[in-house]
């Protein structure tokens, strides 16, 4: 048996050994309140550090803003190597109003195979699944190579600026690595290697307005504001010159079927394509009153191959034609798409233990959403997701099942040690 097959067969006795304690914390996770807006991670981040300490592992906390902390912790061999990255984020979807009756969107309650509570599957599943390979290789480093980092950050849910953004600009050099893992939603059935851009804008329609008999006085700003709705589809059939990696991927059979199994049928047809939200509209003041005013919020969503400035030249085009309507962009959540190899190292190491852990292929895909592991892909370091399936995140009842924590945390902790594993003594 060679030396990464053995420290791996020591893991999975841990694992099994912390299984209470390991669904024990993500219970006491969910129920640390995080809901973003407003962001406020200070009770996450409490229950992650007081984990942490009293394993005696080392990390800092730092805080570009007093609500938003972010962890960072780093375990070293003596002998050089890699420097893998652990990252997840403590913050999740804004909280929804609570039912009498009904399950707590913070319970953290654990029945029936399942964990429940908001931000179960995005991500604190996977979080979870990084702090543990953390604790478990923090005991391995003398027998690895390298350096292992793990990150626990604030504000993925509104861009990153506070977040991984932040600690890439102030400490680039304990954060960036050369390989980061990340435990968001994939589904167990895929790896995800891409991800789309986006570019969010709030479009105000203004018109003189008037009493509703009168049209004859003024334009609806509502009407007009459909009709630029109507208008904005044409960026969705602008096509992507798709890297030829990306492109090979994503049009395997495999892949389509992965695609749509994991996130829903149909989003195969969607993953080399640009789509268009209109995720608010907003305007009128009283039925018999011609609204002078609407707001309309847009989201388009760009896959790899689509740049933003092919948008904005379309862009421009359809509002040339609307002189009423101005644009304001939101910068912080507008930004190009990113991939790395889907058969570079990592992703062969995650699908090797993918098939070990759970006997199913881990399919390179490109995510819909967009992830902080694009940070990492802008600046040439591959970035992985893989966690548990996205199809109860945001709602009222999400939650992951306790067979895909245990996976995802395997796959993680035994692809850690794959990859940071010495060339000698074996290997």
């Amino acid at each position: 048996m060679s030396n990464s097959e053995a420290l791996k067969d020591r893991v999975l006795g841990w694992i099994e050994r912390d299984r209470d304690e390991i669904i024990a914390f993500l219970s006491g996770f969910l129920q640390a309140k995080s809901p973003n807006p407003p962001g406020d991670t200070v009770l996450a981040s409490a229950h992650v550090e007081r984990f942490l300490a009293g394993q005696g592992l080392p990390f800092r906390v730092l805080s570009a803003l007093d609500h938003l902390p972010n962890i960072v912790g780093t375990v070293s061999s003596d002998r050089p190597g890699r420097h893998l990255v652990l990252n997840g984020h403590m913050d999740v979807f804004p909280a929804i109003e609570e039912v009498a009756g009904q399950r707590s969107q913070w319970s953290g309650e654990v029945t029936d195979g399942r964990i429940y509570g908001r931000g179960a599957a995005d991500m604190k599943c996977g979080t979870t699944a990084s702090i543990f390979t953390y604790r478990y290789l923090a005991e391995l480093m003398p027998e690895l190579a390298g350096r292992l980092t793990l990150t626990v950050v604030s504000d993925e849910e509104t861009g990153g600026r506070y977040g991984t953004r932040f600690l890439m600009e102030t400490i680039p050099d304990e954060v960036i690595g050369d390989c980061c893992l990340n435990g968001e939603p994939s589904g167990l059935a895929t790896l995800r290697f891409g991800e789309k851009g986006a570019l969010r804008m709030a479009l105000t329609v203004r018109t003189r307005g008037a009493h509703g008999a009168y049209p004859h006085l003024s334009e609806s700003a509502i009407k007009i504001a459909c009709r630029l709705a109507a208008d904005l589809e044409a960026l969705a059939e602008l096509r992507p010159e798709l890297p030829d990696t990306v492109r090979a991927a994503i049009a395997q059979p495999e892949a389509r079927q992965a695609m749509n199994i994991s996130l829903g049928d149909g989003a195969a047809d969607i993953a080399d394509r640009a789509t268009v939200n209109i995720g608010v509209i907003r305007g009128g003041l009283k039925v018999n009153m011609m609204p002078d005013e609407c707001l309309l919020e847009v989201e388009v969503r760009m896959p790899p191959g689509l740049s933003i400035e092919r948008v904005e030249a379309e862009l421009a085009g359809i509002l040339a034609r609307y002189p009423m309507v101005t644009r304001e962009t939101r910068p912080d959540h507008s930004y190009p798409s990113s991939w790395c190899d889907p058969a570079g190292e990592m992703a062969d190491i995650l699908r090797a233990t993918t098939r070990q852990v759970t006997g199913r292929e881990a399919v390179p895909i490109v995510s819909l959403g967009g992830s902080d592991a694009r940070y990492w892909r802008w600046r040439g370091v591959p970035a992985y997701l893989y966690g548990p399936s996205p199809k109860t995140m945001g709602h009222r009842e999400e939650h992951v099942t306790i067979d895909e924590l245990f996976a995802v945390l395997r796959v993680h902790a035994l692809s850690a040690i794959d990859f940071l594993a010495t060339k000698n003594g074996g290997e």
